[in-house]
């Protein structure tokens, strides 16, 4: 057995005993068992499940955010997560909600560099023209 802790920024969503862990990270699918070697990875928008000490899966739409295994223990923390029971539900809301939100981060990203560009270049200006 390994023990859970699922979270976002807000709220522990998962605290429990499981058996198995699969999820999707940046070099793809994985799997941890409670025998395996500890683990850090970068977790993608995907899907997060888990088997319960019942044999139950869980079911989690995650977005970006981290695993780590230590021991028997297992932390993960996401921006965000959805529960649900249907795994064509989920990836849907994978696809539409997380990475939709990652596109609109990236163009928010980029206007704000624009915005401090165009600040730096009129205050160096600002400061030609004072000390000329």
């Amino acid at each position: 057995m390994m023990m859970l802790k699922f979270s976002v920024p807000t709220s522990v969503l998962v605290h429990q005993a499981v058996t198995k862990i699969s999820a999707d990270a940046v070099n793809g699918n994985f799997c941890i068992l409670p025998r395996h070697t500890d683990y850090l990875t970068a977790l993608v928008p995907g899907i997060l499940i888990f088997t319960d000490a019942d044999g139950n899966e869980l079911f989690f739409a995650n977005d970006h955010g981290l695993l780590v295994k230590r021991g028997r223990e297992v932390f993960v923390s996401t921006r965000r997560a959805i529960q649900g029971s249907d795994l064509g539900a989920l990836r849907e809301a994978v696809h539409e909600q997380f990475e939709r939100l990652g596109e609109a981060d990236r163009v928010l990203q980029s206007a704000v560099a624009s915005l401090e560009a165009n600040f730096l270049r009129r205050f160096l200006e600002m400061q030609k023209e004072l000390f000329s």
